[in-house]
């Protein structure tokens, strides 16, 4: 399924990631394409707001990965901007999607065309498009029910 939904100003844009937040559960992948300052990290914080998360959440370009479990369900967030393939295969990413060495949690994969693979999990695909006026977020989903 294919979504286009307007994010005329930054609280829409939180407003989408609240929603999503409540609508996602734990396994799920978020693939969040867009450019630089397209609102992905904005997104994710509204995630994290409908999951009771209270921690900051900041871009992690150069920490990689943050992760946050005092929410009802764990969110990892993950940029992975500065990385070339070979790289992000060293972060062994899929021990957070498998739930092996951590608890299942909503992974949100900023920069994820760096990924060596796409995981097996549910995934749900973000892009970002803005100007200097607005941004628009194309939503698809596959082996996921959303009501949007």
């Amino acid at each position: 399924m294919l979504k286009s939904i307007d994010l005329p100003d930054r609280k829409a844009t939180i407003e989408l990631g609240k929603f999503l937040g409540t609508k996602l559960t734990a396994g799920t992948v978020i693939l969040l394409k867009g450019d630089l300052g397209s609102g992905k990290t904005t997104l994710v914080q509204g995630i994290a707001a409908s999951l009771g998360i209270t921690e900051p959440i900041l871009s992690p370009t150069f920490t990689l990965i943050c992760e946050y479990s005092e929410g009802r369900i764990p969110l990892y967030h993950i940029d992975l901007y500065r990385l070339e393939s070979q790289q992000v295969s060293e972060l062994t990413l899929e021990s957070y999607w498998d739930g092996v060495e951590v608890e299942l949690g909503i992974m949100a994969i900023e920069w994820p065309e760096h990924l060596p693979y796409l995981p097996s999990s549910p995934i749900l695909h973000v892009n970002l498009l803005h100007n200097k006026s607005s941004r628009i977020a194309i939503l698809s989903f596959t082996d996921l029910i959303l009501d949007i």
